[in-house]
């Protein structure tokens, strides 16, 4: 008999080339690393539908994916025994049966993201692999006043790299807020959906506005212009972390 496993983990993504599986870099993807080792522990081939992609170096403590199994492991059981076989940089915290109509990605409603950086004299060996080093002082007020301005339903296409395939650029950020903690800082921002590079644009351009080096004025004119130009360079990603994907108890009926 058929079943749809829904399964959360988390990943250090630093030595992957990102979550979806790549011809000719398979064990090198979270994807890839996934569907091998689901595979020796269902002794069938599994493959994984995640909630979304992240990039290469990106984080995740609360990735998604959905799979079908013929297995007869009790579902408690699945995460124990998956991560006898996951390497130490990806854990499965926890496996849920869920109906068969159930997609990981389609049946989400939103996630949630931080962003993590520090500001300082000299780069930390402590937080090289999470956090992005900013070596300039930094306007928390102006930066937090640009967070306002990106809230709401808007069209994002200035704040997506090129490559995408979306059917529209339009996107509902639920909240953004900017956190600092002494010389640590977080971009934390959810929303209904995100477009490729859109929350490390977003950040660089934070950072940039809080730096001098970008008016607070550009956010509106990338908005209203859709004018990519207008923004600066994306932040890297390794200071990126999906945190929390968001799903709704509804019927997945097709």
């Amino acid at each position: 008999m058929k079943r749809n496993i829904k399964l959360t983990i988390q990943y250090d993504g630093t030595n992957y080339y990102g979550f979806q599986r790549q011809a000719g870099r398979n064990i090198d993807t979270i994807q890839g690393k996934l569907e091998l080792c689901l595979a020796k522990v269902f002794k069938e081939p599994i493959k994984v539908r995640g909630s979304g992609r992240t990039d290469g170096g990106v984080h995740a403590e609360g990735q998604v994916v959905s799979f079908f199994t013929t297995s007869v492991i009790p579902v408690e059981k699945i995460a124990l025994a998956l991560n006898h076989r996951l390497p130490r940089d990806i854990i499965a915290l926890k496996a849920e049966e869920v109906d068969l109509n159930f997609h990981a990605q389609y049946h989400a409603f939103g996630k949630k993201y931080v962003y993590s950086f520090y500001q300082g004299v000299t780069p930390s060996p402590f937080y090289r692999l999470y956090s992005y080093f900013v070596p300039y002082q930094l306007d928390f007020e102006k930066m937090e006043a640009a967070c306002t301005l990106l809230k709401g339903t808007h069209n994002f296409k200035a704040f997506s790299s090129s490559g995408s395939n979306v059917k529209t650029f339009e996107r509902t950020i639920y909240d953004i807020d900017l956190i600092k903690n002494g010389n640590h800082w977080q971009v934390s921002i959810s929303g209904n959906g995100f477009l490729y590079n859109m929350v490390r644009i977003i950040v660089g351009a934070l950072i940039d506005i809080g730096r001098g080096r970008l008016d607070i004025s550009c956010i509106e004119e990338a908005l209203e212009t859709t004018n990519r130009n207008l923004l600066g360079k994306k932040a890297p990603p390794h200071g990126l972390c999906l945190k929390e994907v968001y799903y709704s108890p509804i019927n997945y009926e097709e």
